[in-house]
Parts: structure tokens; C-alpha cells; sequence
């Protein structure tokens, strides 16, 4: 128990407690010029700490020595600590103590959790910097592959999707990247691709795909069929852009392009030209056009042995090619065509007229229909019940089974016929008189 008012604190007392407040202040000032360095420099505090206090030198800045009083950092007063040892002075002091003293155990404060982070992140941006520099190289390479390679003709069926449309070019190696493709036309755009065929260049560039694609179709088919003359193959061609119906039967009958069974001094076409389907590319010709038809019935005349097959018969080609025309428009269908042409040959052999309706239609420039009285006077040298023998030229482009039926007809002596039935069946009687009979019974059937 104290016996009076409390005695002066003893002089040492003060004095301590003076400079353990003066050597806090020292050492959050010491804290914060360290943080103000590190937020400057980029220094952490702890970094690379030196014996004596020193912080090495970062991104140019000369590393402090020590300042008045004792190992610190510069300007900071040092004042004596217990046992007359300056504070922070040494590696080991504690780490409140100016001059980034290290933590227990060796350490540095705040490298060890700092410095990994910072690395990870830089080895991340490095990449995806990488990743991104190799997509834009690979998108390059696939937009832009170099010089485009030969035609291809791409078909692209109504209703196709992007995913079709793009597969399609894949297949055939215009693009050869699906996915670049897509992303392509997201950046710049999806055409309306609009079905038909195409000229496109294996290999070639997106944007000359895509903008061939936006242009619509541009490969057209011109179709010859059995039985057209070059008037209707004429009319087919016109039909076509960029060409000409009229400069197209102004080329055949010009005689720059002939066919090797064409008699000497024609310029009829008629008969000469091969059937089927012909594809017109962009920027061909009508003379291409031509000599490709001509080059057709070339192909199948030789198939079919034309030329032995009508010195066989006793005739030339070019009347056996004539004899197929009109076969191929009497008899239309094959059950008929073998008979028909048998009935052409032996009326020839007869002397008679062939009498056949489809001839003068021809010199009408008609394609079926009922031929009058006025039309069986009309006096041309196709009207085959005014001339004997054949008509000067074929009467159409006959088929290849026409052909056929020219060069191996029917055996048999028939010498008339007429269809009896609806499905295009013909009647053959080798009598007038098995004619008016036949003749009978397709009007009983509401022919004729």
C-alpha cells in the first residue's frame, strides 16, 4: 500500500520512454519512404535485401547506402536501442527496423508471394499472344492459299444450308478450311447463294469464292433432244446469257464448222448434231458449243458403226442418218423404230413414195400437229407424198436407238402403219387394205 502522492517517475524512466517513442517514428517514417520507393521503382519492400539495410538498385535507380546514424535507409535518424545497439541495424533485426531487415527463417517479406504471380501472369499473356499470332497465320494461309488451281463446277441444290454450301466446297477443294470459311463470311458477310452450278478455282481465295458465289450461277445447261432441229437448238442456245440464238444458227449454217458426214456444198445441220445435255461455261463460245455437238454425234455415229453399217445396207451415211430422222419422228417410241424403218426401206426398194407426214411438217418448220390437204399439196422437196425417194436432208437429230433401227431394221414386208392406241402404239400391215383396217380401229379409239 503506497503512504502518500505518487513519487516522480525516475529520470532513466523518461528517457527511456522518450527514445522508444522516437525510435517508432523513425521507423514509420523509414516504412512509409520505403513504400514511396517500391511504388516509384517498382521495388517491393523486402526485395534482394543486402547486409547493412541496402536495397540493390531497380530499373536504373542506384541502391541507397547508409544514412546518418547507422545502418538505414538515407536521411533516417538512427537512435540507440537497448544495450546501445542502433535500431534495425543488421541483417537479423526485426522487421519494423529500417533497412528491409529479413523475417524469420531467412526469407524475404512479400518475394515469395509476389514474385510467382507476376511470372505466371506474363507466361499466360506470352500464350495467348502466341496462340493468337498462330490463328491469324493459319486464317491468313486458308484465306489466302496462293495461286488458285484448275475448275472445278460446284452444283449447289435449292434449299442447301451454309453448313452444305460450305461442306461442298471443301469436297472439292475450294476452301480447305470449313471453319476459316465460316468465320470468313462472319466478318464479311454470308452471300445468297442461290442453287444452280458454278465455275469456281480449287484453291482459290475467300473472297473471290465469296463474291462468285454472290454473283448467282453461272454455268447453264443447253439440252438437245431427239428429234429437235437446229431452229429449236437455236432457241435453246439464245436462252443462255452472254449468248445469241440468232449468231448460233448464223455459225452453223456458215460452213466454218462442217461434220465429216456432211455432203459437199450443204450448210444443213439438221441430223449431224449429238443428243444429250451440254454444259456452257462462263466466256464460251458459240463455235465451242458447236464443235462439242458436232464432236457428239461423231462419238455416237462411230459407236453405233455408221459407215459399215449403211454400205451394208446399200445406202451412204448421210442417207442412213436421214433414214434415223424420220424414223425418229414416225416411230418415236423404240417398240415402233425397227418396224418403221423396215417400211422406209422397203418402199424405197418399191419405188414409192414414203408418204410420211412428219417430212412435211418439216418444211413448215412444225413439230406435229394435223397435216391438211392444203398442206399434202405444198410442193418441197420435202413433201414425201409428192417426191419419191428420201428428203434431202435428215428432218432431226435421231436418237442412237434410232440409229440402230436404221442400220438393223425390223425384218418383214410391211409397207403402211398407223398408231392404234393411245400409248403410242403402232399398227404395220403390208396391204392397203390391212392399212384402212388398222386406220378403222384407231378411230373406233378416238385416234385419228
Amino acid at each position: 500500500m503506497p503512504d502518500g502522492p505518487p513519487r516522480p517517475a525516475p529520470a532513466a524512466t523518461a528517457a527511456t520512454a522518450a527514445t522508444a517513442a522516437t525510435a517508432a517514428t523513425a521507423a514509420t517514417a523509414a516504412t512509409a519512404a520505403t513504400a514511396a520507393t517500391a511504388a516509384t521503382t517498382g521495388t517491393l519492400p523486402g526485395d534482394h535485401a543486402l547486409p547493412g539495410g541496402a536495397v540493390p538498385a531497380d530499373d536504373g535507380v542506384p541502391a541507397a547506402g547508409p544514412g546518418p546514424g547507422g545502418a538505414g535507409t538515407p536521411g533516417e535518424v538512427s537512435e540507440p536501442g537497448a544495450g546501445g545497439t542502433p535500431a534495425g541495424a543488421g541483417a537479423g533485426g526485426p522487421p519494423g527496423g529500417a533497412g528491409g531487415g529479413r523475417p524469420p527463417g531467412g526469407g524475404t517479406w512479400g518475394a515469395a508471394r509476389r514474385h510467382p504471380v507476376r511470372t505466371a501472369v506474363a507466361v499466360l499473356a506470352l500464350v495467348v499472344l502466341g496462340l493468337l499470332a498462330g490463328a491469324v497465320v493459319w486464317y491468313e494461309g486458308a484465306a489466302n492459299p496462293g495461286t488458285p488451281g484448275p475448275k472445278t463446277v460446284v452444283t449447289i441444290d435449292a434449299g442447301s444450308s451454309l453448313s452444305a454450301v460450305t461442306a461442298t466446297l471443301v469436297r472439292q477443294h475450294v476452301v480447305g478450311s470449313s471453319l476459316a470459311f465460316r468465320v470468313f463470311l462472319v466478318l464479311h458477310g454470308t452471300p445468297v447463294v442461290q442453287p444452280g452450278r458454278y465455275v469456281l478455282y480449287r484453291n482459290d481465295s475467300f473472297s473471290d469464292v465469296r463474291a462468285r458465289l454472290a454473283d448467282g450461277p453461272n454455268v447453264y445447261a443447253v439440252t438437245v433432244l431427239s428429234g429437235f432441229t437446229v431452229d429449236e437448238v437455236a432457241g435453246r442456245v439464245g436462252q443462255v446469257p452472254g449468248h445469241d440464238g440468232a449468231h448460233f444458227l448464223s455459225l452453223v449454217t456458215s460452213g466454218a464448222l462442217r461434220s465429216p458426214y456432211q455432203p459437199a456444198g450443204s450448210t444443213v445441220m439438221d441430223g449431224l448434231l449429238g443428243t444429250g445435255t451440254y454444259t456452257v461455261l462462263p466466256g464460251e463460245s458459240d463455235a465451242t458449243l458447236l464443235a462439242e455437238m458436232i464432236d457428239r454425234f461423231d462419238a455416237t455415229a462411230a459407236a453405233v458403226g455408221l459407215a459399215p453399217g449403211a454400205s451394208a445396207l446399200g445406202v451412204t451415211p448421210y442417207q442412213a442418218i436421214t433414214v434415223a430422222s424420220i424414223v425418229q419422228k414416225e416411230g418415236v417410241y423404240p417398240a415402233n423404230l425397227g418396224k418403221v424403218a423396215r417400211v422406209i426401206y422397203n418402199r424405197l426398194a418399191l419405188g414409192k413414195a414414203l408418204q410420211m407426214d412428219s417430212t412435211v411438217l418439216y418444211s413448215e418448220h412444225r413439230d406435229g400437229g394435223q397435216v391438211t390437204a392444203a398442206d399434202l399439196a405444198l410442193d418441197t422437196p420435202y413433201n414425201t407424198y409428192l417426191h419419191k425417194g428420201l428428203t434431202p436432208t435428215p428432218i432431226c437429230f435421231p436418237s442412237k436407238a434410232s440409229l440402230q433401227a436404221a442400220l438393223a431394221p425390223t425384218p418383214g414386208n410391211w409397207l403402211y402403219f398407223v398408231v392404234v392406241s393411245k400409248d403410242g402404239t403402232e399398227a404395220f400391215a403390208d396391204t392397203f387394205a390391212g392399212q384402212q383396217a388398222n386406220e378403222q380401229l384407231a378411230k373406233s379409239r378416238g385416234l385419228g
